[in-house]
């Protein structure tokens, strides 16, 4: 099914395993001329990909200094720039691009190279929460222009769209049904339905089980997406939108001091630092709190204030990631290494032999205790519904796709965060590539099976403090 024509040019910037998986469903679902795409980026692994969709393949690194020419030289008025690159600032292409009058989506607000782990910047300066408040800064010189999706892939992105199909499934079920979902730019309206829930923690979820014909081996690091992405968000402080029912910081947890203040940072990196979670198929799990855009836009989407300004209700959120069993390793490794890139990288697609990425939200506090919503995909799943992709890569893919199509349809609505898009469309497109989409109760809480074989300090009298949840 063609979902959208698009008469302008695409450029695809960055052509790693999503570029490479990305490009077959943009064929299959957008109608645009295969010499109207051109693909730019630092290195030449993908050309056998782009080659065989007859694809202009064109390798030459983008840098702060040549950003603006030669991404300008590729690009003008009713283009679209598809930014799937790393080390290329976001905030640099998107201002770009509202020049040029060119629509724009990316997966992540990358930094330049380094951004990630400047020594001379300070944590709080080269977090998330930073990266995400110099994005949305743009939004009123943006408004009215190009459209900008900013952080539109499975992670940020689909997990935003999950969220509201969760909130909509609780209130059905628990006789309160909402007749009429509000449009997504009613950021209030879906605040006070969460509210209304009793929705106090949100969990990203994850669980990748997927496995290759060939172990990890020392010295080198194993993941099923990019290990640069995973690396590099890894070391950034460990990030968590920050529910006005929380009693009291971590002793390693500060505020930025500006912005939203929907969110606050750990002292210390995100791959080394576990919480509490739980999905259907794994159950109880210990995944990594990774920082991610969406769990500070979520917190600052469902945030309520009184007319003084003050907070009334936000929900705590954040990512709970137990990623493949090699990338555990590899991420044990680098954590002894003193967070040094070990000097081997695998990405695992093709020897993948089983398992899935089973991806959700995870709604918790409200009367039925705990939801999980989202997608199980299995890697043979994955390889039969689109070519060049894994479990946990299509699942990012499709909702590239999505984002894409949405923009295309939407051409001039300035900068837009994946929270403020409607989720039925893009989960209308995304679905034929999600494998098994699910919603399942439970009455799990972090305080389950604690403190039998040693005492534990625990908030006994509310679960869904994060101090429960935090494994330390």
């Amino acid at each position: 099914m063609k979902h959208a024509a698009f008469a302008g040019r695409l450029l695809i910037l960055g052509f790693g395993s999503i570029g490479q998986g990305v490009l077959p469903l943009i064929l299959r679902h957008i109608d645009i001329p295969r010499d109207r795409i051109a693909i730019l980026t630092a290195e030449e692994r993908g050309r056998e990909v782009a080659e065989e969709y007859g694809i202009r393949f064109v390798v030459e690194p983008v840098t702060r200094d040549n950003a603006a020419a030669l991404v300008g030289s590729m690009l003008g008025s009713g283009d679209f720039l598809l930014n799937l690159s790393v080390d290329v600032s976001s905030v640099e292409l998107m201002k770009l691009c509202q020049r040029l009058g060119a629509l724009y989506l990316d997966t992540v607000v990358e930094p330049w190279a380094g951004g990630y782990t400047d020594p001379t910047r300070t944590p709080s300066q080269r977090s998330n929460y930073a990266m995400r408040e110099e994005a949305v800064a743009l939004r009123e010189a943006f408004r009215g222009g190009p459209t900008s999706v900013t952080a539109h892939g499975a992670n940020p992105g689909l997990v935003s769209h999950f969220v509201k199909q969760a909130l909509l499934d609780i209130a059905r079920d628990t006789g309160a049904p909402v007749a009429s979902p509000p449009p997504a730019a009613d950021r209030a309206a879906w605040a006070a339905i969460a509210q209304r829930l009793g929705i106090r923690v949100i969990h990203i979820a994850e669980r990748d089980t997927q496995v290759g014909r060939r172990p990890k081996k020392p010295g080198e690091f194993v993941n099923t997406w990019s290990v640069d992405g995973f690396v590099g968000e890894g070391c950034q402080p460990a990030e968590l939108g920050w529910g006005s029912h929380e009693k009291a910081l971590p002793s390693d947890g500060h505020r930025h001091g500006f912005g939203c203040d929907a969110a606050i940072y750990l002292m210390r990196p995100g791959a080394s630092t576990r919480v509490r979670s739980w999905t259907p198929l794994e159950g109880p799990m210990h995944g990594f709190l990774i920082t991610h855009n969406e769990s500070i836009s979520m917190a600052d989407y469902y945030t309520l204030r009184d007319a003084s300004g003050a907070v009334t209700y936000r929900p705590t959120a954040h990512y709970a990631y137990h990623p493949c069993d090699d990338a555990v390793l590899s991420i044990h490794e680098l954590a002894g290494k003193n967070w040094i890139m070990q000097p081997e990288k695998r990405l695992m697609t093709d020897e993948i032999t089983a398992g899935m990425d089973e991806l959700g939200v995870l709604l918790m506090g409200h009367a039925r205790g705990a939801y999980w919503y989202g997608s199980r995909l299995t890697i043979e799943e994955a390889r039969r519904a689109a070519p060049h992709n894994n479990a946990t890569s299509l699942q990012v893919t499709a909702a590239v796709l999505a984002g894409v199509i949405w923009a295309m349809e939407n051409p001039r609505r300035g900068l837009v965060e994946s929270d403020e898009i409607d989720h039925a469309r893009i989960l209308g497109i995304c679905a034929p590539y999600l494998g098994e989409v699910v919603g399942v109760y439970s009455d799990w809480t972090p305080l389950r099976d604690r403190g039998v074989l040693f005492p534990e300090e625990l908030d006994a009298a509310d679960p869904w403090q994060f101090r429960n949840f935090r494994v330390t």
